[in-house]
């Protein structure tokens, strides 16, 4: 039921801060085991989604301190998994696609720091409180990495030309 509930959502961050499909599904199943093996730990059942999200992101950097997966390079395909909504027409669809790769690719191409944060912030939408309780830093820290960030993937989509179709501030 958690896999059914979560599963996709861990996923898509998972492969945010990763950039490999692969990784972040092992990443995802490593948590989900771990969360299965640790519930008893689990306080607030309110906050299960927070807890599983931070289960996520601790794999997902124990994945990106290795030294084998630091030599591998950033898919260019985008995944259909990261769309949820359905467009009408099939040129709406491959614009979005195409868009979202974009958008994709230029996250990917972020440190892993500023990937982090922007993630947690846009695709789980947790404030910035949330994000330094996770991450176990300042909300001065946070506060300036989604600023950095932010001024990074502005600066890379604006080189590409693509700053027409998204605003990130």
């Amino acid at each position: 039921m958690l896999m059914q509930r979560y599963g996709d959502d861990l996923l898509r961050t998972a492969y945010l801060l990763l950039r490999d499909r692969h990784e972040a599904e092992e990443a995802v199943q490593d948590s989900f085991i771990l969360a299965f093996e640790r519930i008893g730990q689990l306080r607030d059942d309110a906050k299960l989604k927070s807890w599983l999200i931070r289960i996520v992101v601790n794999r997902c950097r124990m994945r990106q301190r290795t030294w084998s997966f630091r030599k591998l390079f950033p898919s260019p395909h985008v995944e259909k998994w990261l769309a949820k909504e359905k467009l009408p027409g099939p040129e709406a669809q491959l614009l979005r696609q195409w868009r979202n790769g974009r958008l994709t690719q230029a996250i990917h191409n972020l440190s892993y720091k500023y990937r982090e944060v922007i993630t947690l912030y846009y695709f789980q939408e947790m404030s910035v409180a949330e994000i330094a309780e996770h991450l176990d830093m300042s909300r001065n820290t946070v506060k300036a990495r989604l600023a950095r960030g932010r001024d990074y993937l502005k600066e890379q989509l604006e080189k590409e030309g693509e700053s027409d179709w998204i605003r990130i501030h």
